[in-house]
């Protein structure tokens, strides 16, 4: 049986991270992330596209950056807490702006 898609993803951000892929035979209703890493909990959703209402905005954020700003997109619902808005920002960006993370024995980096 060939590997699907998403858990190649799983497996190249971990590797980017500096985690581990956590198999789906580990993960028991959404208490586990799809990566183990020392630092962060790690979920990923790797989809066939994006709404190009996220690529847009994440275009105009790196549009108008100028030198020394860092590219953000916060997601705001109407009505919603703001301390509950989400961050995006292009994963390249966020290894870039967090230099070296710390790796589990073993994994390499790609």
């Amino acid at each position: 049986m060939s590997e699907r898609g998403w858990k190649r993803s799983e497996r190249a951000i971990a590797a980017r991270l500096g985690g581990r892929r956590v198999p789906i035979t580990g993960r028991q209703r959404g208490d586990v992330p799809d990566i183990a890493h020392p630092v962060y909990s790690v979920v990923v959703k790797s989809r066939k596209s994006l709404s190009a209402w996220l690529r847009t905005a994440m275009a105009q954020a790196v549009a108008a950056q100028r030198p020394g700003q860092r590219p953000l997109v916060i997601l705001h619902k109407t009505g919603a807490r703001h301390a509950d808005d989400l961050v995006m920002v292009r994963l390249g960006d966020f290894q870039e702006w967090n230099g070296t993370l710390p790796q589990r024995d073993g994994e390499g980096r790609s």
